[in-house]
Protein backbone atom coordinates (compact mmCIF):
# COMPACT_ATOMS: atom_id res chain seq x y z
CA UNK A 1 0.00 0.00 0.00
CA UNK A 2 1.41 3.46 -0.88
CA UNK A 3 2.33 5.65 2.09
CA UNK A 4 -0.21 8.35 2.82
CA UNK A 5 0.46 12.02 2.22
CA UNK A 6 1.85 13.84 5.25
CA UNK A 7 2.72 17.45 6.06
CA UNK A 8 5.63 18.21 8.38
CA UNK A 9 7.17 21.18 10.13
CA UNK A 10 10.93 21.46 10.21
CA UNK A 11 13.01 21.41 13.40
CA UNK A 12 14.93 22.66 15.25
CA UNK A 13 13.29 26.08 15.37
CA UNK A 14 16.49 27.67 16.63
CA UNK A 15 19.15 27.10 19.26
CA UNK A 16 16.75 27.17 22.20
CA UNK A 17 14.68 24.15 23.19
CA UNK A 18 11.74 26.41 24.07
CA UNK A 19 11.46 27.56 20.45
CA UNK A 20 11.30 24.01 19.12
CA UNK A 21 8.82 23.12 21.85
CA UNK A 22 6.59 26.00 20.77
CA UNK A 23 6.77 24.85 17.14
CA UNK A 24 5.91 21.27 18.06
CA UNK A 25 2.96 22.43 20.16
CA UNK A 26 1.77 24.63 17.30
CA UNK A 27 2.08 21.73 14.84
CA UNK A 28 0.07 19.44 17.12
CA UNK A 29 -2.65 22.07 17.62
CA UNK A 30 -2.86 22.85 13.90
CA UNK A 31 -3.12 19.34 12.51
CA UNK A 32 0.33 18.67 11.08
CA UNK A 33 1.33 15.02 10.77
CA UNK A 34 5.09 15.12 11.33
CA UNK A 35 8.06 17.10 12.59
CA UNK A 36 11.43 16.41 11.01
CA UNK A 37 14.76 17.56 12.38
CA UNK A 38 17.72 18.66 10.35
CA UNK A 39 20.96 17.45 11.90
CA UNK A 40 23.96 19.68 11.40
CA UNK A 41 25.59 21.36 14.36
CA UNK A 42 24.21 22.64 17.63
CA UNK A 43 21.70 21.93 18.99
CA UNK A 44 22.00 18.17 18.65
CA UNK A 45 18.83 17.00 16.97
CA UNK A 46 18.68 13.52 18.46
CA UNK A 47 19.00 14.96 21.95
CA UNK A 48 16.34 17.57 21.18
CA UNK A 49 14.04 14.82 19.85
CA UNK A 50 14.31 13.02 23.17
CA UNK A 51 13.61 16.21 25.10
CA UNK A 52 10.56 17.05 23.01
CA UNK A 53 9.13 13.53 22.93
CA UNK A 54 6.61 14.00 25.78
CA UNK A 55 5.15 17.04 24.01
CA UNK A 56 4.70 15.66 20.51
CA UNK A 57 1.14 14.35 20.78
CA UNK A 58 0.56 12.10 17.78
CA UNK A 59 3.27 13.69 15.61
CA UNK A 60 5.67 11.36 13.90
CA UNK A 61 9.23 12.55 14.52
CA UNK A 62 12.02 12.04 12.00
CA UNK A 63 15.61 13.14 11.53
CA UNK A 64 16.69 14.16 8.03
CA UNK A 65 19.45 13.29 8.43
CA UNK A 66 22.07 12.18 10.92
CA UNK A 67 25.50 11.90 9.22
CA UNK A 68 26.84 8.35 9.31
CA UNK A 69 30.42 9.56 9.75
CA UNK A 70 29.82 11.25 13.12
CA UNK A 71 28.42 8.31 15.11
CA UNK A 72 29.21 4.60 15.09
CA UNK A 73 26.48 2.11 14.20
CA UNK A 74 26.37 0.95 17.83
CA UNK A 75 25.81 4.53 19.03
CA UNK A 76 23.14 5.08 16.38
CA UNK A 77 21.39 1.84 17.32
CA UNK A 78 21.51 2.69 21.03
CA UNK A 79 20.15 6.17 20.35
CA UNK A 80 17.37 4.80 18.14
CA UNK A 81 16.56 2.30 20.89
CA UNK A 82 15.99 5.15 23.36
CA UNK A 83 14.00 7.28 20.92
CA UNK A 84 11.97 4.26 19.85
CA UNK A 85 10.84 3.87 23.46
CA UNK A 86 10.12 7.57 23.91
CA UNK A 87 8.24 7.73 20.60
CA UNK A 88 6.87 4.20 20.08
CA UNK A 89 5.91 3.74 16.45
CA UNK A 90 6.52 7.45 15.81
CA UNK A 91 10.28 7.82 15.33
CA UNK A 92 12.23 7.52 12.08
CA UNK A 93 16.02 7.39 12.00
CA UNK A 94 17.24 9.20 8.91
CA UNK A 95 20.84 8.53 7.88
CA UNK A 96 22.97 10.12 5.20
CA UNK A 97 26.49 10.99 4.10
CA UNK A 98 26.16 14.76 4.66
CA UNK A 99 28.73 16.98 2.89
CA UNK A 100 32.47 17.54 2.71
CA UNK A 101 32.07 20.91 4.40
CA UNK A 102 30.57 19.33 7.50
CA UNK A 103 32.57 16.11 7.60
CA UNK A 104 36.05 17.14 6.44
CA UNK A 105 35.73 20.70 7.71
CA UNK A 106 33.66 20.72 10.90
CA UNK A 107 34.42 17.23 12.16
CA UNK A 108 37.82 16.49 10.65
CA UNK A 109 36.47 13.14 9.46
CA UNK A 110 37.34 12.11 5.89
CA UNK A 111 34.21 11.62 3.81
CA UNK A 112 35.35 8.44 2.08
CA UNK A 113 33.18 5.91 0.21
CA UNK A 114 29.94 7.66 1.22
CA UNK A 115 27.58 5.29 -0.59
CA UNK A 116 29.19 2.21 0.93
CA UNK A 117 29.37 3.81 4.37
CA UNK A 118 25.69 4.74 4.38
CA UNK A 119 24.62 1.30 3.18
CA UNK A 120 26.81 -0.56 5.68
CA UNK A 121 25.66 1.68 8.51
CA UNK A 122 22.03 0.96 7.66
CA UNK A 123 22.68 -2.79 7.55
CA UNK A 124 24.45 -2.78 10.89
CA UNK A 125 22.01 -0.49 12.69
CA UNK A 126 19.02 -2.51 11.50
CA UNK A 127 20.64 -5.74 12.71
CA UNK A 128 21.49 -4.21 16.07
CA UNK A 129 17.95 -2.84 16.49
CA UNK A 130 16.66 -6.38 15.90
CA UNK A 131 18.70 -7.55 18.91
CA UNK A 132 21.32 -9.46 16.95
CA UNK A 133 24.84 -9.77 18.32
CA UNK A 134 27.15 -7.86 16.00
CA UNK A 135 29.59 -9.77 13.83
CA UNK A 136 30.55 -7.43 11.00
CA UNK A 137 33.75 -7.04 9.01
CA UNK A 138 32.64 -4.83 6.14
CA UNK A 139 34.44 -2.50 3.72
CA UNK A 140 34.14 0.63 5.85
CA UNK A 141 32.91 -0.64 9.23
CA UNK A 142 33.39 -3.47 11.67
CA UNK A 143 31.81 -4.51 14.97
CA UNK A 144 32.07 -7.63 17.10
CA UNK A 145 30.03 -8.62 20.11
CA UNK A 146 27.66 -5.66 20.48
CA UNK A 147 24.10 -6.53 21.42
CA UNK A 148 21.08 -4.58 22.65
CA UNK A 149 17.52 -5.65 23.44
CA UNK A 150 15.12 -5.53 20.49
CA UNK A 151 12.26 -3.05 20.48
CA UNK A 152 8.64 -4.12 20.38
CA UNK A 153 8.12 -1.67 17.50
CA UNK A 154 11.11 -1.48 15.14
CA UNK A 155 12.51 1.93 14.24
CA UNK A 156 12.44 2.50 10.46
CA UNK A 157 15.65 3.62 8.79
CA UNK A 158 15.35 6.13 5.96
CA UNK A 159 18.34 7.08 3.80
CA UNK A 160 19.15 10.43 2.18
CA UNK A 161 20.07 10.47 -1.49
CA UNK A 162 20.56 12.84 -4.41
CA UNK A 163 21.97 11.06 -7.47
CA UNK A 164 21.21 7.76 -9.20
CA UNK A 165 23.44 5.25 -7.38
CA UNK A 166 22.70 6.62 -3.92
CA UNK A 167 18.97 6.84 -4.65
CA UNK A 168 18.86 3.25 -5.82
CA UNK A 169 20.82 2.08 -2.79
CA UNK A 170 18.55 4.09 -0.46
CA UNK A 171 15.41 2.55 -1.93
CA UNK A 172 16.97 -0.91 -1.81
CA UNK A 173 18.53 -0.82 1.68
CA UNK A 174 16.34 1.74 3.43
CA UNK A 175 12.74 1.77 4.59
CA UNK A 176 12.31 5.15 2.92
CA UNK A 177 14.21 7.74 0.90
CA UNK A 178 14.91 11.37 1.80
CA UNK A 179 15.37 14.08 -0.86
CA UNK A 180 16.41 17.71 -0.61
CA UNK A 181 16.91 20.80 -2.81
CA UNK A 182 16.23 19.37 -6.25
CA UNK A 183 15.31 21.43 -9.34
CA UNK A 184 11.92 20.47 -10.75
CA UNK A 185 13.32 18.75 -13.81
CA UNK A 186 15.29 16.35 -11.59
CA UNK A 187 12.41 14.92 -9.55
CA UNK A 188 10.93 12.55 -12.18
CA UNK A 189 14.41 11.12 -12.82
CA UNK A 190 14.99 10.74 -9.08
CA UNK A 191 11.71 8.89 -8.70
CA UNK A 192 12.68 6.52 -11.51
CA UNK A 193 15.81 5.54 -9.57
CA UNK A 194 13.65 4.95 -6.48
CA UNK A 195 11.68 2.46 -8.55
CA UNK A 196 14.86 0.77 -9.80
CA UNK A 197 16.30 0.44 -6.30
CA UNK A 198 13.08 -0.86 -4.81
CA UNK A 199 12.82 -3.48 -7.54
CA UNK A 200 16.35 -4.70 -6.73
CA UNK A 201 15.16 -5.54 -3.22
CA UNK A 202 11.92 -7.11 -4.43
CA UNK A 203 9.87 -4.27 -2.97
CA UNK A 204 6.79 -2.69 -4.44
CA UNK A 205 8.20 0.72 -5.49
CA UNK A 206 4.91 2.34 -4.54
CA UNK A 207 5.45 1.24 -0.94
CA UNK A 208 8.73 3.16 -0.49
CA UNK A 209 8.06 6.41 1.32
CA UNK A 210 9.73 9.48 -0.17
CA UNK A 211 10.37 12.39 2.20
CA UNK A 212 11.42 15.83 1.01
CA UNK A 213 12.41 19.05 2.75
CA UNK A 214 11.36 22.16 0.82
CA UNK A 215 12.66 25.68 1.28
CA UNK A 216 9.35 27.57 1.39
CA UNK A 217 8.35 31.20 1.66
CA UNK A 218 4.76 32.38 1.37
CA UNK A 219 5.07 35.97 0.21
CA UNK A 220 3.60 38.55 -2.16
CA UNK A 221 7.13 39.71 -3.04
CA UNK A 222 8.42 36.78 -5.04
CA UNK A 223 11.45 38.63 -6.44
CA UNK A 224 12.73 39.43 -2.96
CA UNK A 225 12.14 35.83 -1.89
CA UNK A 226 14.12 34.47 -4.85
CA UNK A 227 16.98 36.87 -4.12
CA UNK A 228 16.99 35.69 -0.52
CA UNK A 229 17.13 32.06 -1.61
CA UNK A 230 20.03 32.68 -4.01
CA UNK A 231 22.07 34.56 -1.43
CA UNK A 232 21.51 31.85 1.18
CA UNK A 233 21.73 28.71 -0.91
CA UNK A 234 24.18 29.40 -3.76
CA UNK A 235 27.14 28.59 -1.47
CA UNK A 236 25.38 25.32 -0.61
CA UNK A 237 25.64 24.31 -4.25
CA UNK A 238 29.36 25.03 -4.14
CA UNK A 239 29.90 21.99 -1.91
CA UNK A 240 31.03 19.00 -3.99
CA UNK A 241 27.98 16.87 -3.13
CA UNK A 242 25.41 19.45 -4.20
CA UNK A 243 27.53 20.83 -7.03
CA UNK A 244 27.70 17.38 -8.63
CA UNK A 245 23.98 16.93 -8.01
CA UNK A 246 23.19 20.20 -9.81
CA UNK A 247 25.27 19.07 -12.78
CA UNK A 248 23.59 15.64 -12.72
CA UNK A 249 20.22 17.38 -12.76
CA UNK A 250 21.14 19.03 -16.06
CA UNK A 251 22.72 22.29 -14.95
CA UNK A 252 26.37 21.56 -15.75
CA UNK A 253 27.25 25.14 -16.72
CA UNK A 254 25.58 26.60 -13.63
CA UNK A 255 27.35 24.11 -11.39
CA UNK A 256 30.73 24.95 -12.95
CA UNK A 257 30.17 28.70 -12.58
CA UNK A 258 29.22 28.26 -8.92
CA UNK A 259 32.32 26.15 -8.29
CA UNK A 260 34.54 28.68 -10.07
CA UNK A 261 33.01 31.59 -8.19
CA UNK A 262 33.45 29.85 -4.86
CA UNK A 263 37.08 28.94 -5.61
CA UNK A 264 37.75 32.56 -6.60
CA UNK A 265 35.97 33.82 -3.48
CA UNK A 266 33.69 35.78 -5.78
CA UNK A 267 30.34 35.73 -3.99
CA UNK A 268 28.64 37.77 -6.73
CA UNK A 269 29.68 35.22 -9.34
CA UNK A 270 28.56 32.32 -7.15
CA UNK A 271 25.18 33.83 -6.37
CA UNK A 272 24.66 35.18 -9.88
CA UNK A 273 25.05 31.72 -11.39
CA UNK A 274 21.58 30.82 -10.15
CA UNK A 275 18.94 32.52 -12.28
CA UNK A 276 15.53 33.51 -10.95
CA UNK A 277 14.08 30.70 -13.04
CA UNK A 278 16.34 28.07 -11.47
CA UNK A 279 15.80 29.46 -7.97
CA UNK A 280 12.06 29.22 -8.57
CA UNK A 281 12.49 25.61 -9.71
CA UNK A 282 14.32 24.66 -6.51
CA UNK A 283 12.63 26.74 -3.83
CA UNK A 284 8.90 27.07 -3.19
CA UNK A 285 8.29 30.81 -3.15
CA UNK A 286 5.19 32.87 -3.90
CA UNK A 287 1.63 33.29 -2.79
CA UNK A 288 0.02 30.65 -0.62
CA UNK A 289 -1.79 29.22 -3.63
CA UNK A 290 1.40 29.12 -5.71
CA UNK A 291 3.26 27.32 -2.95
CA UNK A 292 0.45 24.84 -2.40
CA UNK A 293 0.31 24.11 -6.13
CA UNK A 294 4.03 23.36 -6.14
CA UNK A 295 3.78 20.94 -3.21
CA UNK A 296 0.78 19.34 -4.90
CA UNK A 297 2.83 18.82 -8.06
CA UNK A 298 5.59 17.10 -6.10
CA UNK A 299 2.99 14.83 -4.49
CA UNK A 300 1.72 13.83 -7.92
CA UNK A 301 5.27 12.96 -9.03
CA UNK A 302 5.84 10.75 -5.99
CA UNK A 303 6.77 12.63 -2.80
CA UNK A 304 4.76 11.46 0.22
CA UNK A 305 6.00 13.46 3.19
CA UNK A 306 6.48 17.19 2.70
CA UNK A 307 8.71 19.02 5.21
CA UNK A 308 8.02 22.75 5.16
CA UNK A 309 11.21 24.67 6.00
CA UNK A 310 10.46 28.41 6.00
CA UNK A 311 13.03 30.51 4.17
CA UNK A 312 12.92 33.16 6.87
CA UNK A 313 13.91 34.07 10.40
CA UNK A 314 10.96 36.43 10.76
CA UNK A 315 8.28 34.99 13.10
CA UNK A 316 5.40 36.47 11.08
CA UNK A 317 6.72 35.02 7.79
CA UNK A 318 7.34 31.66 9.43
CA UNK A 319 3.81 31.51 10.85
CA UNK A 320 2.29 32.58 7.52
CA UNK A 321 4.27 29.91 5.67
CA UNK A 322 3.35 27.09 8.05
CA UNK A 323 -0.29 28.23 8.22
CA UNK A 324 -0.65 27.78 4.46
CA UNK A 325 -0.25 24.02 4.86
CA UNK A 326 -2.55 23.18 7.76
CA UNK A 327 -5.39 20.73 6.99
CA UNK A 328 -7.81 23.65 7.01
CA UNK A 329 -5.92 25.23 4.12
CA UNK A 330 -4.38 22.37 2.18
CA UNK A 331 -5.37 18.81 1.24
CA UNK A 332 -3.45 16.21 -0.77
Amino acid sequence: MPPRQRMAVTLPAGPKLEDSLARVQWAVANGYDDAWFADGGAPDSLTFAAGLAPHTGTLRIGVAVTPVFTRTPAVLAATAHALGQLLPGRFIMGLGASSQTMMDGWHGVPMQQPLTRVKETAIMVRSMLAGNKSDFELNTLRSKGYRQPPLAEPVPIYLAALRSKMIEMAAEAGDGVIFNLWPKRALPKMMEHVRIGAAKAGKDPASVEVVNRYMVLVTEDKSAGLARFKAMMAPYYATPVYNKFLAWAGYEEVAQTIADGWAQRDRAKTTGAISDELANDIAVIGTADECRDRIGWAAEIGVHTHIIAPLSDDPAEIECTFAAFTPHQFHL
